[in-house]
């Protein structure tokens, strides 16, 4: 008898979940996958990433918002848009999504298990199936957690998934608010913030910190304010949030909303955005030796090895980038790892696609870091409207940004907002990788009339500010 019942045992069927799943049954692996849910796919299909670019996208057709530029900002495919017509797009892709998965774990013999786990010790999981049929104890010779994470929240907030409400409640709302609040503006806040903006919903986007996304190149973020202020949303930066509270007055149900500083907002909704929390609390990590921070994160090395080396962390329960492509290439190089197989990645050149209107989406270095650390550089830019397809498509707002080494032009960043961004940024990607230089782009041909001529007139305008 084998001396486990599986060489590889997941906890969580989302993108990390997935990856390392599949990995380990083309390498010819026992592989089982435990998920508590109804259904498999995680946040990222469910609740997450699918639904909320598929609505982005509804409402980007419906409202015409990408072709107001040619025809006007009264220009629309449908008027009275209603929370129906975009739950529609969205439940179609959402269904292909989790039948797709489902069908790739089958083909691949994964045995999928309906079942809550927690662990017993470091090897056994207790899994509490989902149908009722009781419990079983299962072991494994290495245990992947991949249970990604859960809407942070504070007992104090009065949610009810209508008037107040989580970002996973959107799929729920019974109509779309004439005005609303976004309570926090991390990539989530500021995503829908975008997405209600273009239907012409009265935004206020309310952060603490003095600025969107610190992480993102400023030039960018300056530019994603500057589009949010002319679809009308207003922005409420270094404020904290004292008291969020139903209330009924003369104009009905509606949020009020106090801030530190004494201002107090009213919105007939609020989404409540503050973050996420990792879902480990079911998971009974003492049993196996761990334990979670207060955020419910795991710390992995450099292998998402956890303390116990045959238990290994992978996707958003481990913490920054928190994005579903870094979370399916850390579940295949942890599986990777767990099984003696050699496998490499190139983790600090992953991309950022932001998802806000418009497109926000980065690779490698910005400006402020390269500051920070001293590095000489030298920028150039292409504006969507002065290339063909910018003024075909009617995004004459797009901005495409390379930065690149004073002296050996070497690219170290490329910063894209605009239509197709996170398209667009995987040409800079690939130069990034293979140490390439902005004479690259100068050199190479680029169909036309395409948004990828951006990298060859920032090149030029990139070595015209050399001199």
């Amino acid at each position: 008898m084998p001396e486990y019942e599986y060489d590889l045992l997941v906890i969580g069927s989302g993108p990390a979940g997935q990856r390392a799943a599949i990995q380990a049954a083309k390498l010819d692996k026992r592989v089982a996958l435990a998920e508590r849910k109804a259904v498999i796919g995680g946040v990222c299909i469910n609740t997450g990433t699918i639904p909320s670019k598929t609505l982005r996208e509804a409402v980007l057709h419906l409202s015409g918002y990408r072709e107001r530029g040619v025809y006007g900002v009264s220009y629309t495919v449908k008027q009275n848009i209603t929370m129906n017509d975009l739950l529609f797009r969205a439940d179609h892709v959402i269904r292909h999504e989790i039948d797709v998965t489902r069908h790739q774990l089958m083909r691949n013999r994964v045995e999928v298990l309906p079942a809550e786990a927690a662990f017993v010790d470091p090897h056994t999981l207790r899994l509490t199936y989902v149908d009722g049929r009781g419990q079983r104890d299962v072991n494994a010779a290495a245990i992947i957690v991949a249970t990604g994470t859960t809407s942070t929240h504070d007992p104090h907030i009065p949610l009810d998934g209508q008037r107040i409400f989580i970002s996973d409640d959107i799929l729920k709302l019974d109509r779309l608010p004439r005005t609303i609040a976004v309570v926090g503006a991390g990539v989530i806040g500021c995503e829908y913030a975008s997405i209600f903006a273009a239907l012409g919903v009265r935004v206020t986007l309310i952060d603490k910190r003095e600025r969107l996304l610190p992480f993102v190149d400023h030039e960018i973020i300056d530019a994603l304010a500057y589009h949010l202020r002319q679809n009308r949303v207003t922005l409420r930066l270094g404020e904290a949030v004292s008291a969020i509270e139903p209330v009924q007055d003369q104009n009905g149900e509606r949020v009020r909303i106090s801030l530190a500083s004494g201002k107090q907002i009213a919105a007939e909704k609020a989404l409540y955005s503050i973050g996420r929390t990792g879902a480990t609390e079911e998971l009974n990590l003492t049993a196996a030796g761990l334990a979670a921070d207060n955020r419910g994160r795991i710390q992995v090395n450099e292998h998402y090895q956890t303390a116990v080396p045959h238990i290994y962390a992978v996707g958003d329960l481990i913490g920054f980038p928190s994005l579903a492509s870094t979370s399916m290439e850390q579940g295949r190089l942890a599986a990777c790892h767990a099984l003696g197989v050699e496998a490499r990645s190139v983790p600090e050149l992953f991309p950022y696609g932001i998802y806000t209107i418009p497109e926000i989406s980065m690779v490698g270095r910005t400006e402020e870091e390269l500051t920070d650390r001293g590095v000489s550089y030298e920028v150039g830019k292409a504006q969507y409207r002065e290339i063909a397809r910018g003024q075909i498509i009617g995004d004459s707002t797009g901005l495409l940004k390379l930065i690149f080494h004073l002296e050996t032009r070497q690219l170290l960043g490329v910063h894209i907002i605009g239509e197709g961004a996170s398209e667009l940024v995987h040409i800079g990607q690939a130069v990034l990788a293979f140490g390439g230089r902005i004479d690259y782009f100068v050199q190479t041909v680029f169909n036309y009339p395409t948004l990828a001529e951006c990298y060859k007139t920032a090149a030029f305008d990139g070595i015209n500010r050399l001199g």
